[in-house]
């Protein structure tokens, strides 16, 4: 890795990308502001009482935290964040290599198939936010009821709750299209493709001192889990640092340029393949893929059946986030997600046509086709330690309670920051360097940062 930090003074010098740091700055400005907003009818003394009582379901509440970008502590319009509409990134990504007719709308005009794919992942993150908020009230209910505390917010479809209900639900339905076009702002106006990353990002960074606090209020074992948070830190950026920037350079010959009556020879380049191509992705598709079985269990808690009733309380224990069988899953689905989401990215690349367009080939390999086999077979070998990788990143936390007793209750949620959303803040530091490089070489300052 090569710094030259000579760069940084042409950021206010371009009056673009002064515009656009501010643009960012200011949108994730309103973004907190609007965290701070709580949903109407909101009993704060039951939500403070639950948040004191959370005891082994507090890891289950601090992924949806980091998801809604720290806003569900706080009860705010916010609470849900971006994550309806990852969920419903999620289900399109999947029915598109299940259902020929959006395969082959992907693939006779990618920029048009691109298009659909965007609105109807908002059109679908409507209904997809409405039924987050009301398996979000549910599941919060259901535990202040299970620990003896008074509803956190009075909910239900029947008598005199019908018309708060509805204001609750359009309220937070309303506030995650919000978080989701303050994002698609950022896209747009700021740091580009970046949006819905920097919003997560910005609540895992306001999380980070009110966790060091709680790291720091036990006398006993302040020491021990601060040591120990520090190493974690260290070897996660390391290793999350390592893997980002690994790469596996296939030989290529690219043609030879014709001048005049002459022809050069052909030229050895490299194609690289990137060992973590899905990036933090998969850590975020897992997690909210794995809120569902909360959340359709929070719709039968009480259920007049007894059976059904024991089935939805022994779901919501298995799936919040504090025994084994949570974490093997999460591991499990991070992995799997990590060699599907390459798959589709890599697929959409279409190397195979793309090198046999310029008449480049990789040498003993046929282009089009066979090329591009070649090519997935290579990126799914080393697809496998990114995938372990990423696993291992997600369930850190897990893994570092059973080696050292000490982090419980208040060191988990430190852990979990330091792994799981240790990889987003490190994934969308490093691309935001890499897009404000970018912006100041297309600028003419070649002297910038440059992160190889």
């Amino acid at each position: 890795m090569k710094s030259k930090f000579s760069g940084w003074r042409y950021l206010w010098t371009s009056i673009d990308i002064r515009r656009k740091l501010l643009f960012t700055l200011g949108f994730l400005a309103l973004y907190r502001v609007a965290a701070n907003v709580p949903v109407p009818g909101v009993d704060f003394e039951a939500l403070a009482a639950f948040r004191a009582n959370l005891g082994a379901n507090g890891t289950f509440f601090n992924f949806l935290d980091l998801l809604s970008g720290g806003t569900v502590s706080q009860f705010s319009l916010l609470s849900m964040g971006v994550y309806p509409y990852i969920t419903a990134q999620i289900i399109l990504q999947l029915l598109t290599p299940i259902i020929p007719a959006l395969q082959r709308r992907m693939e006779e005009d990618p920029r048009e198939g691109q298009k659909w794919m965007e609105k109807w992942t908002y059109i679908l993150a409507v209904p997809m936010a409405a039924l987050s908020a009301i398996g979000q009230v549910n599941i919060f209910n259901s535990y202040a009821n299970q620990l003896g505390l008074s509803q956190i917010i009075p909910f239900g479809f029947s008598g005199d709750l019908f018309l708060s209900s509805i204001t609750v639900l359009l309220a937070m339905t309303g506030g995650t299209m919000f978080a989701i076009w303050l994002g698609e702002l950022i896209s747009e106006y700021g740091m580009r493709k970046q949006g819905l990353s920097l919003i997560i990002f910005a609540g895992i960074v306001v999380n980070l001192p009110s966790n060091l606090v709680r790291l720091m209020s036990d006398e006993k074992t302040r020491w021990i889990l601060l040591g120990t948070t520090i190493i974690v830190l260290v070897a996660t950026i390391f290793a999350i640092v390592y893997v980002q920037q690994g790469r596996r350079n296939i030989p290529v010959m690219y043609p030879g340029r014709r001048m005049g009556n002459r022809m050069s020879m052909p030229v050895k380049g490299s194609l690289p393949l990137m060992v973590n191509m899905a990036g933090m992705i998969p850590l975020i598709f897992a997690s909210a893929i794995l809120q569902f079985p909360a959340i359709a269990a929070s719709y039968f808690v009480r259920s007049q059946i007894e059976w059904v009733a024991k089935l939805a309380q022994s779901t919501q224990t298995t799936f919040n986030g504090s025994g084994g069988v949570y974490w093997l899953l999460y591991f499990l689905m991070v992995v799997v997600f990590t060699f599907f989401y390459t798959d589709v990215l890599f697929a959409q690349q279409n190397y195979g046509d793309n090198l046999k367009r310029m008449g480049a080939q990789i040498p003993g390999v046929s282009r089009g086709a066979p090329t591009q086999k070649y090519l997935t077979k290579v990126q799914r070998r080393i697809t496998l330690p990114g995938a372990l990788f990423l696993g291992l990143v997600a369930v850190l936390p897990y893994l570092m309670k059973l080696v050292i007793p000490a982090v419980s209750n208040q060191g988990a949620g430190l852990l979990l920051v330091s792994s799981a959303g240790l990889l987003i803040v490190v994934g969308v530091v490093r691309d935001v360097f890499q897009n404000i490089d970018a912006e100041l070489k297309l600028h003419g300052y070649q002297d910038s940062i440059l992160i190889r």
